[in-house]
């Protein structure tokens, strides 16, 4: 696992102040509520190897957004949205072997409350469409064996007037490369596009619902996924409702 240079890390009192408005902003909130509850019921949309799928391309995911993944990325965690409205995902892992993807897992999952947009902005409550690339990692708990860098620190738990369902959300994160900077903790709080395009998009636990514009996956899930996913092989993100997906 690689360490964080000087630059990537926040001074604890730093930490502190910041994450507050961070998990206000991006992954948290407090209103989860009834509006996405259960899993998706239908990775077989998504998740499995169709045989229309063309070589070289991720299943469900059509030629404009195949053609953002990077040409050296060899994972990839595609999320398989129910709807352009709907709070239910599957969430699958990707490898690539030779030119082909084969799935590797796959997870019932949460999106944005409100679903997904192709133009996320600061409190819409949906999650980006779009390829990420996938850096750096962090959490309450300890390491629990990550190849990205992973920064434990208690400036990642859930603030306690949350729901107690939320207060484990971000016991693990990855960062998706969405409006930050990679190379820094998932708490750094930079944005290059500025303000109103939000930020603080991460893979978390999951509480049973809808977030803020993260997405959210069992701890099982985002377990196998920080023991996984490999700077070396320039993991990626492939996100968004499958219509957008396959468009």
């Amino acid at each position: 696992m690689r360490a964080y240079g000087t630059s990537g890390r926040l001074p604890r009192r730093t930490a502190a102040a910041v994450v507050g408005l961070l998990l206000l902003a991006g992954c948290g909130g407090s209103g989860g509520g009834s509006d996405g509850s259960g899993s998706d019921g239908g990775d077989r949309g998504g998740a499995g190897a169709e045989p229309a799928t063309p070589p070289g391309r991720i299943p469900g995911v059509g030629a404009r957004l195949n053609g953002k993944v990077p040409e050296d990325s060899r994972q990839a965690v595609a999320v398989y949205g129910k709807g352009p409205d709907s709070a239910d995902a599957t969430v699958v892992l990707y490898e690539k072997h030779g030119k082909n993807w084969q799935r590797r897992e796959s997870w019932p999952a949460h999106n944005g409350k409100k679903g997904w947009t192709p133009d996320h902005r600061e409190g819409d409550k949906r999650s980006p469409v779009g390829v990420f690339t996938l850096s750096d990692a962090g959490g309450v708990l300890a390491d629990p064996g990550a190849k990205l860098p992973y920064l434990q620190s208690p400036a990642f738990a859930a603030p306690h007037y949350w729901p107690k369902t939320h207060w484990n959300d971000f016991d693990l994160v990855i960062a998706i490369d969405y409006n930050r900077v990679k190379g820094t903790s998932p708490l750094d709080p930079t944005r290059p596009r500025g303000q109103d395009k939000g930020g603080s998009i991460w893979f978390h636990m999951d509480h049973g619902s809808g977030t803020s514009g993260c997405v959210s996956i069992s701890k099982a899930g985002m377990t196998e996924l920080l023991r996984t996913l490999d700077p070396r092989k320039d993991p990626v993100a492939v996100m968004g409702d499958r219509a957008s997906l396959a468009g």
